[in-house]
């Protein structure tokens, strides 16, 4: 490794390091992020090799040696108190207002979160496209019991993406074009309004870009910048009304925004090597906040003959760790990870657990 880049590896060490500090609430939420990633500290765009391509940094796609398809691989994530949430009160579908609120008024001051997702998909080299299905629910009653605050999504979208390589894949670029259909809820839901769905929900469907760019020295550790524009130009989501609810209001707009990360790929013998990233991201977002620890990413993963993956990392400020095992046809994959779901200069951790399993060819 060059004196230089040791100097910048050094530099954004340090950057992930600093704290600030005090009037934003809710946590940091990306349009995806998956078992993988999340075990190695929500940093990706760096190091994916994978399907994930479309959705994290679509040139990645240029990473890719042969065509392979996903098409069963769903994917779960839950706090790591909603099973006493759902002991004290029991749901039968934790992305329905119903069933939330009565389990958050029997855990008041708990913070209700679940998410499922699936992406079926095919890629090659440098080309590919899939169609992502994502429920979120993140709920919290208030201590009285009056209101409950509520973010939900229910997203498809379709995808495709496509990869340029340069001066022999040391550069490449790569855009991915996306239609998504967004149901959301973005709102405080008193106890004393109704708890169908479509009342509180806003609709619409969108179109929009995401651009990424990797950058690969041909050196030892091979050291990697990448970056990604999240949304070219912004993703209104102001067309397709009545595609899958009619309703009157449009769910907010998706702003122009920037990821940045840094790898380096040590090899270690015939059948091992590691991954080490630093990810810093929503560089427009973090501008308006004093901790900027809420956007830190910091991810390792050891990867032993492509079957066993340790993974470990640090999210925003909470530790974070992953397992997987693989075969040419399945992935399992565990992950456990903080989210800071406080205030700007109050950090609160949400632990959280995700479980993917993935049927490829």
């Amino acid at each position: 490794m060059n004196r230089k880049f040791a100097s910048l590896f050094g530099a954004l060490i340090l950057i992930f390091i600093l704290k600030s500090s005090p009037a934003f609430s809710q946590e940091i939420r990306e349009n995806y992020n998956g078992a993988r990633s999340l075990g190695m500290g929500g940093a990706s765009i760096a190091v994916v090799n994978d399907e994930t391509a479309l959705l994290s940094n679509p040139a990645a796609l240029g990473k890719l040696r042969e065509t392979y398809g996903t098409f069963i691989d769903p994917e779960i994530e839950a706090s790591s108190h909603l099973n006493g949430m759902y002991t004290a009160k029991a749901f039968t579908n934790p992305f329905e207002i119903s069933d939330a609120r009565q389990t958050t008024d029997a855990s008041r001051g708990k913070y209700l979160h679940a998410k499922a997702q699936i992406f079926p998909s095919i890629v090659l080299k440098n080309f590919g496209f899939g169609i992502h299905a994502k429920k979120l629910m993140d709920a919290k009653m208030n201590d009285t019991g009056t209101s409950m605050n509520t973010f939900s999504q229910d997203d498809m979208s379709l995808l495709m993406g496509i990869n340029l390589r340069l001066f022999g894949g040391r550069m490449k670029i790569g855009v991915v074009g996306k239609g998504i259909s967004r149901i959301e809820i973005n709102k405080e839901i008193l106890s004393t309004d109704s708890t169908d769905n479509s009342v509180h929900a806003k609709e619409g469907f969108g179109i929009g870009m995401d651009a990424g760019l990797i950058l690969t020295a041909p050196i030892v550790w091979l050291p990697t910048l990448s970056a990604v524009v999240r949304d070219v130009g912004g993703t209104d989501f102001n067309s397709g009304s009545g595609l899958r609810m009619t309703t009157t209001e449009r769910p907010a707009g998706l702003t122009q925004d920037i990821d940045v990360g840094l790898a380096v790929f040590p090899i270690h013998g015939n059948q091992s090597r590691s991954a080490f990233t630093l990810e810093y991201q929503k560089i427009k977002k973090a501008a308006d906040y004093s901790d900027k620890s809420k956007f830190y990413h910091v991810g390792y993963e050891f990867n032993y003959a492509d079957v066993l993956f340790l993974r470990a990392g640090m999210n925003q400020k909470y530790w974070t760790a992953g397992l997987e095992l693989a075969t040419e046809n399945t992935q399992i994959q565990i992950a456990s990870y903080g989210e800071d779901i406080g205030t700007d200069g109050n950090s609160e951790e949400d632990r959280r657990y995700v479980f993917k399993f993935a049927l490829r060819f």
